[in-house]
C-alpha cells in the first residue's frame, strides 16, 4: 500500500514515521528544504521537494494511483485543494488536517464536494482524551472499545498500592480484567503470570465497562471526585476542553494572556470563568485557588512552560496536572518529574489516521507507551486465520496479545479455550513494527 502525507510537520513527521515503522510504502511532499531534509535524514521513506497541492505534483508517478493521501499541513484551504486533486488524479482516500470547526461543520458537503473522506482535528482529539481521563481519575489514559463493552486504561502503581511486590497470578482482580501490559523503564512487557508489578510501573488493564467503577476503587493514587478544574492556555485545545468539562458539571477557570483567546472561550461557558492574564503568575495563580483545584490541565503551544506551570501547580498544592505535549520525547521526562498525565496531540491524531488506513476490520487504533505499541479492536473477517480457532491453537505471535472478544454482543476476556468466531471483535495489543505480521491473521485472506 502506498501512502502519501503532505506536510512534514509535527503531524506529518509522526504520522510518516509510525506508517515506515509498519512498512508501508510512504511517500512524503514537503517543500520546505530543511524539513523535508530531517524527514530524508531519519525515516525511510521517500521525500519530494514540491508544493502538495499543486496539480502538477499530483501528476507525479510516485503520487497519482497512490492508495490515500494524508494532507497534514498547517493550511485547512491547502489540505482540502490536496484532497480534491487527489481524487481527481486516482487516490482512493484522503484524510485532511482541519481545524476550523466551520469546515469541520460541512462534512457531508466537504466529502461530496472536495474530496475528504476523513477530517482530523488534533485540538479537538486531545480535548476529548483528557476529558475521557478526568471522569477515571485514577487512570492517565482511558480507551473504550466495542461501542463501550470494553474498556482499557492505564494507571502508574505508587507507593502503598495493594498491586506491588505481587506476582499476576496472586493478584486478586475479578476475571473479566486483565493485566494486558506493563510499562516498565521504557520498555513494553507482555505479562505472564509470574511477573510481578512494581513501584512506578504503568499498567494496562483491560476490563468489561460495567467492572471499572468497582475496580479503580482498589487503587491508592485514586483521587477523590473532580470538581473544579484550571485551564491554562486558551488556545485551540482549550477552547474545546473548557466546555466539554463544564457540560460534564465540573466547574472550570481557564487563563490565558491573550484577551481574543478569553474572550472566544468565555462566550462558550455559562458558569465557567475566564481570566485574561499570565498563567506564570503566583499571586494571580494563588487569588484565583489554584490549591483549591483538582486538577490543572496545561496545553499552552510551549512544552517548556507547560512543565514548569505544570511544577509550580502541583508545588502550589494542586491535586492532579495533566500536560499537552508537543515533541513526544518529552513524555518521560515529565512523567518522572512530577507530571501526573502526558498527553501528545500529533500522537493521539496519529491514531485516528491509522485507524483510517488499517480499515477494513480495524475499527480503532490507539498508540500506547510513545507509539511503540497499539491497542486496536478489529472484526474478525469470515475467511481469516483466527476465526474458528480457539486461542491455544492460533498460535498468535508473541508480539500480540489478545486481550479482550466480544461474541454475540457480549464482551469477556479469553482464556486458551476461548473460540474466535468471524465476526467478533477483538481487542489486541501489539508492538507497532509488527502490524503487518499480525493483521493480516484476522482479515480475509
Amino acid at each position: 500500500m502506498r501512502i502519501v502525507v503532505i506536510g512534514a510537520g509535527k503531524l506529518g513527521y509522526s504520522v510518516a514515521q509510525l506508517l515506515a515503522q509498519e512498512q508501508y510504502d510512504v511517500v512524503v511532499i514537503e517543500k520546505d528544504e530543511a524539513r523535508r531534509e530531517i524527514v530524508k535524514n531519519s525515516l525511510d521513506v521517500l521525500t519530494i521537494a514540491a508544493n502538495g497541492a499543486s496539480p502538477i505534483i499530483m501528476k507525479d508517478y510516485r503520487v497519482k494511483g497512490a492508495d490515500v493521501v494524508v494532507a497534514t499541513t498547517d493550511s485547512d484551504e491547502v489540505n482540502m485543494v490536496a484532497c480534491l486533486l487527489a481524487k481527481a488524479n486516482g487516490v482512493k482516500y484522503t484524510v485532511a488536517r482541519i481545524r476550523d470547526t466551520d469546515y469541520a461543520k460541512s462534512t457531508v458537503f466537504m466529502h461530496k464536494n472536495m474530496g475528504v473522506d476523513l477530517f482530523i482535528n488534533p485540538e479537538q482529539v486531545t480535548a476529548v482524551e483528557i476529558n475521557r481521563i478526568l471522569m477515571t481519575p485514577s487512570a492517565m489514559e482511558v480507551e473504550d472499545f466495542a461501542e463501550g463493552k470494553v474498556s482499557l486504561f492505564e494507571t502508574r502503581m505508587h507507593a502503598g498500592s495493594a498491586f506491588l511486590g505481587k506476582t499476576l497470578l496472586d493478584l486478586v482482580i475479578q476475571p473479566q480484567i486483565l493485566v494486558a501490559a506493563i510499562f516498565r523503564n521504557h520498555e513494553m512487557i507482555i505479562p505472564h503470570g509470574d511477573d510481578i508489578i512494581q513501584e512506578n510501573d504503568d499498567v494496562y488493564f483491560v476490563r468489561q465497562r460495567e467492572a471499572l467503577q468497582k475496580f479503580t476503587k482498589q487503587f491508592a493514587s485514586t483521587k477523590n471526585k473532580i470538581s473544579r478544574v484550571m485551564i491554562i492556555g486558551a488556545g485551540r485545545t482549550g477552547r474545546f476542553l473548557a466546555p466539554l468539562l463544564e457540560r460534564q458539571g465540573l466547574f472550570v477557570k481557564i487563563i490565558d494572556k491573550n484577551e481574543e483567546r478569553c474572550r472566544l472561550v468565555a462566550e462558550k461557558l455559562e458558569k465557567g470563568i475566564a481570566l485574561c492574564g499570565d498563567g506564570t503568575d503566583i499571586d494571580l495563580l494563588t487569588e484565583e485557588g489554584i490549591s483549591e483545584a483538582d486538577v490543572v490541565i496545561c496545553i499552552t503551544e510551549d512544552d517548556k512552560l507547560n512543565l514548569m506551570l505544570a511544577l509550580m501547580a502541583k508545588h502550589m498544592g494542586a491535586g492532579k496536572t495533566i500536560v499537552r505535549v508537543a515533541r513526544n520525547e518529552y513524555g518521560n521526562l515529565m512523567e518522572k518529574v512530577g507530571v501526573d498525565v502526558v498527553l501528545s496531540s500529533r500522537l493521539l491524531a496519529s491514531g485516528e489516521i491509522l485507524r483510517f488506513i488499517h480499515s477494513g476490520g480495524v475499527v480503532s487504533v490507539s498508540l500506547l507507551a510513545d507509539a511503540k505499541v497499539q491497542a486496536m479492536e478489529i472484526i474478525v473477517a469470515k475467511d481469516s486465520y483466527i476465526a474458528g480457532k480457539s486461542l491455544k491453537d492460533a498460535t498468535l505471535p508473541k508480539e500480540c496479545l489478545l486481550c479482550a472478544v466480544v461474541h454475540e454482543g457480549e464482551a469477556s476476556v479469553p482464556s486458551g479455550a476461548t473460540i474466535i468466531y468471524p465476526g467478533d471483535r477483538v481487542v489486541i495489543f501489539l508492538q507497532t513494527e509488527a502490524t503487518q505480521k499480525v493483521l493480516p491473521l484476522f482479515e480475509g485472506r
